[in-house]
């Protein structure tokens, strides 16, 4: 016998939603998405844009089919607190913009070269081929791994933080990196060492393909639309917490070398300390989410250094 629904206050916090109910019911066995869509339903509102919390404490309540109402706590006669967290978008059509930025500068300035710079040669040079070649097949498969393989946690963001989230890429690895490297007074504009563009390559094919291994990995953990999480295993889990973003810094290393400028490198930097963040938070979560199915690693992204 299904038990009896509870009734729950319903209050707008923040900017005021329309059609918002002052009231509305839900099973305890019910999950916390259900009341998500419920109050969505009943506001002719998006479900992403809603953000719900006890009154009580401002306890947040996840938008998880995993998550029951009887283990958030609420009871009969509890009041909720609803959030228009305002536009949002996709994270999918997120990292489609934030890479389509190096995906096009760079090709546009390696073609381009003859009319940006002046006494640039008709011809570019091998790295600078190189450099182009490989900084958008990079571009390029993380493009069609969002398509294919990426399963998002949260669907959707505000709208306005793409700007933000875009700038990281058009302007550090597509604008900065894209004019000096093809530039006709660059290292890359000269013939280079072979034996060091050769080490180059080989830390590029190794760290896309270790990469892209991780991601298809982390894709076998989770289902279809669903936010759970597995302990994942194989090449560089047994080393590290995100072998992939280890990965992402060796192919990165291998781009450094061969384009041999600053730029890269301040792209490197940046893009490394903030991946590092990323891994220390995701071992942190596995933790508490896995509990004793998850083993501690020693470090989060690189072996004997973080």
């Amino acid at each position: 016998m299904a038990s009896k629904p509870v009734n729950l206050k319903v209050h707008s916090r923040g900017k005021k939603i329309p059609k918002l109910p002052g009231e509305t019911s839900i099973y305890l066995q019910g999950s916390a998405s259900d009341l998500y869509q419920r109050i969505a339903t009943q506001a002719s509102f998006s479900t992403h844009r809603l953000r719900i919390t006890k009154a009580e404490d401002g306890k947040p309540i996840p938008n998880d089919k995993s998550v029951s109402i009887a283990s958030t706590g609420l009871k009969d006669g509890d009041a909720i607190q609803v959030k228009d967290l305002g536009p949002q978008i996709a994270w999918r059509t997120v990292f489609i913009i934030e890479y389509a930025g190096p995906l096009l500068i760079h090709p546009l300035f390696y073609f381009l070269r003859p009319y940006i710079y002046k006494n640039a040669s008709a011809e570019p040079s091998t790295l600078q081929a190189l450099s182009c070649l490989t900084i958008t097949l990079h571009f390029l498969k993380r493009e069609l791994e969002t398509l294919f393989v990426h399963r998002f946690s949260n669907a959707t963001m505000p709208a306005l933080n793409i700007f933000k989230n875009s700038a990281h890429y058009w302007l550090l690895s597509g604008l900065l990196i894209a004019y000096f490297i093809y530039s006709p007074t660059s290292l890359t504009a000269g013939s280079g060492n072979l034996a060091l563009t050769y080490t180059a390559l080989a830390l590029y094919a190794i760290g896309e393909l270790g990469n892209l291994n991780a991601h298809l990995v982390l894709r076998s953990l989770r289902s279809p639309g669903g936010t759970e999480r597995g302990v994942p295993k194989g090449l560089g889990f047994d080393l590290v917490t995100c072998p992939n973003y280890m990965f992402e810094t060796v192919a990165w290393l291998g781009i450094l070398m061969i384009t041999r400028s600053w730029s890269t490198g301040v792209f490197v930097a940046v893009a490394v300390a903030q991946m590092a963040a990323w891994a220390k938070k995701k071992e942190n979560r596995y933790r508490k989410e896995l509990g004793g199915k998850y083993p501690k690693k020693r470090f989060a992204m690189i072996p004997g250094v973080w």
